[in-house]
């Protein structure tokens, strides 16, 4: 077997791991995140929200169904670089059309296998997302570690607009129309179109950088914001549309990004999560409902509640326990009560937001799981009822009405 050309990772903060060249051949940088899906590297690649992200994989085996035309969740790939143990030598699979590595390399995606990616993935867990480079052009770490450190960090990335469609398009209901909705491009994956077409509605997805009558302009119904990359901290464009959605009370619904920016314009501040939650098996309470779901996850940064500052910022540090749970209240803002719909099980972070006065909510995870479990397809309903203007199917806050029980953000 040929052997193939050596590469190495170095971490920021000097951690370095040695393996083998995978996909193109170069040199990238990023931040190191890791993914816990066992299926769904594709969808994981051509998702806009890990743009200027080198994704490691702790799923050891990697392309073994190899790629294929319809399961892209853009037109591209989008990590900066992409970390594998053991990469399938052979893809097997009735759909597959070509392998992982060639796409990687077609595509110019620097890669590395061969890591301890179990080594890796602890690391970050225990001391935090952070830049990294991959080469397999230079062997010197030192020399590499020193071009890491001048690498951009996440925080203070405004990178939606990069990411964003040039011009708008329409994806049309299937069946009968219902209704109409204007979908802000943040970095929407496909999937998100289809589900809500599957609804009957048709939306029309806009760039970035559309303003309220751009929105007007399609005659919607209602308003999507879609899932991204970047610190939401850096999008003052969106939360000022959102704000204007809002004052108009337009039906809204956000995912992921989306849900920050809301949380944004509703007055609340986000904040970057230690390592993050990416993949597939995440559990999340809706407190509508009681229920667990088992959710697709992909984000760097949350929603801050207010009052729990210093448990927010002890969330994903090793050794440290996470926050009680958000408490049960209604924080007043200026478009009225919010409360927090869903929270992550596995450390507390807020992954939803309802308005009790205004018609919107939002999820921080991915109900269009693409890849992952189907259990919160459900919101698509819920974005639904909310456009027909009639009560989505959740439980109201029990024993007091909008005015009582209210802190303020």
């Amino acid at each position: 077997m040929e052997k193939r050309r050596s590469a190495i990772l170095v971490l920021e903060d000097g951690r370095t791991f040695h393996g083998e060249a995978y996909g193109s051949i170069g040199e990238t940088f990023g931040e190191a995140v890791f993914n816990t899906g066992m299926t769904g590297y594709q969808e994981t690649l051509t998702d806009p929200s890990y743009h200027r992200q080198v994704v490691v994989q702790t799923a050891p085996h990697i392309g073994n169904t190899g790629v294929n035309a319809e399961d892209d969740e853009s037109a591209r790939i989008w990590v900066a670089g992409y970390v594998v143990r053991d990469p399938a030598r052979v893809a097997s699979n009735w759909r597959s059309t070509g392998a992982l590595a060639d796409r990687l390399a077609a595509e110019g995606v620097v890669g590395i296998s061969g890591v301890d990616t179990r080594a890796l993935t602890r690391h970050l867990r225990e001391r935090g997302a952070m830049r990294v480079g991959v080469s397999s052009v230079d062997d010197d770490p030192r020399a590499l570690l020193a071009r890491v450190r001048q690498a951009p960090q996440m925080v203070g990335a405004d990178l939606s607009a990069e990411v964003s469609t040039a011009q708008p398009y329409v994806v049309a209901a299937e069946g009968t129309h219902r209704f109409t909705v204007a979908a802000l491009d943040l970095g929407i994956k496909r999937n998100v179109p289809r589900r809500l077409a599957a609804r009957g509605v048709t939306t029309h997805v806009l760039p970035a950088g559309s303003g309220i009558d751009d929105l007007l302009a399609t005659g919607a119904d209602a308003v999507f914001f879609s899932p991204g990359p970047g610190d939401p901290a850096t999008a003052d464009g969106p939360v000022g549309l959102a704000r204007e959605v809002l004052a108009r009370r337009i039906p809204l619904f956000g995912i992921c990004f989306g849900s920050q920016i809301l949380g944004r314009a509703l007055g609340f501040g986000t904040y970057k999560l230690g390592y993050g939650h990416r993949g597939i098996n995440q559990p999340v309470l809706d407190r509508a409902t009681g229920k667990v779901e088992v959710t697709s996850h992909n984000h760097g940064f949350a929603v801050a509640w207010p009052g729990r500052e210093q448990e927010q910022s002890a969330v994903q540090v090793p050794g440290a326990r996470a926050g009680a749970v958000v408490p049960d209240q209604v924080i007043d803002t200026e478009f009225g009560g919010v409360e927090v719909s869903h929270v992550c099980l596995n450390d507390n972070v807020v992954e939803g937001l309802r308005a009790l006065d205004v018609p919107a909510f939002t999820v921080q995870y991915h109900p269009e799981a693409a890849a992952g479990p189907h259990d919160a397809d459900y919101l698509f309903d819920r974005f639904a009822e909310l456009i027909e203007g009639r009560a989505p199917d959740q439980r109201p806050s029990e024993g007091r009405s909008n005015s009582e029980g209210r802190a303020h953000a």
